[in-house]
């Protein structure tokens, strides 16, 4: 695994921190990597729908949808 090293942190930021990992029953640094780990998981849900759903069935290979030769039939809205 890696290790990341962030200096210059304000000492309001790591007092919120220490408050945090204290309600979650965890060390600051196990916070931390919880944080970052749901950052970077947001930004991976950030494309679209139809983006999302062409990426997961992308391997499938292409797919088309035959279309119904029947006519539009009339509807009754009376109830």
């Amino acid at each position: 695994m890696a290790t990341v090293t962030i200096r210059n942190l304000d000492d309001e930021l790591v007092e919120a921190l220490k408050k945090r990992a204290r309600e979650h029953g965890r060390s600051m640094e196990a916070e931390a990597r919880r944080i970052l780990a749901d950052a970077v998981v947001a930004d991976a849900h950030t494309a679209g729908l139809g983006s999302r759903i062409r990426t997961r069935f992308a391997g499938l290979g292409e797919v088309t949808a035959e279309r119904s030769g029947d006519l539009p039939r009339e509807v009754e809205l009376d109830a």
